[in-house]
């Protein structure tokens, strides 16, 4: 459990640390060509195959297992995180995020996910995390990946901040990071107002 827990907590900051403009200032002093999104993506799928030797290599006690009408209802959730993940592809620049191409500086914008969770990603990866079966060494992921989720969010946007400024701000004040609240979103209008 413990090689786990420390592989996750050393992963997690290393990719949240190479996500920083000032790791990413370091690299380009030294390898101006180097194209650092790409670098970054291919390096974090890299170093993410011993975790995944770590909880799919061995046998973990099992703690919970969904049965009955709660198994439908678990499938039920998975789904619906995965369709909104994929149809919320289509509000992304997946060649600039995968490194493909540049990235532009671009506008802020919010998509129609962005009107209720700030994060609409780690929102579904969230649903996806905890609406599965449970054995004691998903649970240590479960655990690292949601305080890394949380705490990424916190650092990713302090970078957007620093890029948007007031409107960014703004918006944080109004809808919330990663768990959608009913009472807590934007109308399309509202959305318009703030992205001007």
């Amino acid at each position: 459990m413990r090689a786990i827990l420390a592989y996750w907590a050393v992963y997690f900051a290393l990719h949240s640390g190479l996500a920083s403009s000032r790791a990413k200032a370091m690299v380009h002093a030294r390898w101006p060509r180097l194209p650092y999104r790409l670098a970054y993506n291919i390096l974090a799928v890299i170093l993410l195959l011993p975790g995944i030797w770590l909880l799919w290599g061995r046998s973990w006690p099992v703690l919970w297992e969904f049965e009955e009408g709660w198994r439908y209802v678990s499938w039920l959730l998975q789904g619906l995180a995965a369709a909104g993940f994929l149809w919320s592809l289509r509000y992304y620049d997946m060649g600039a995020f995968l490194g493909l191409k540049p990235e532009s500086e671009g506008n802020f914008k919010i998509s129609p996910f962005h009107r209720f969770v700030r994060h609409p990603w780690y929102a579904f990866a969230l649903v996806l995390i905890w609406s599965s079966d449970m054995n004691s060494g998903r649970l240590a992921t479960s655990v690292m990946a949601t305080l890394y989720l949380f705490f990424g969010s916190r650092h990713e946007e302090s970078m957007l901040v620093e890029r948007f400024g007031a409107g960014y701000a703004e918006y944080r004040k109004k809808v919330p990071g990663l768990i959608p609240l009913p009472w807590k979103y934007l109308s399309r209008r509202e959305a318009a107002t703030l992205v001007k």
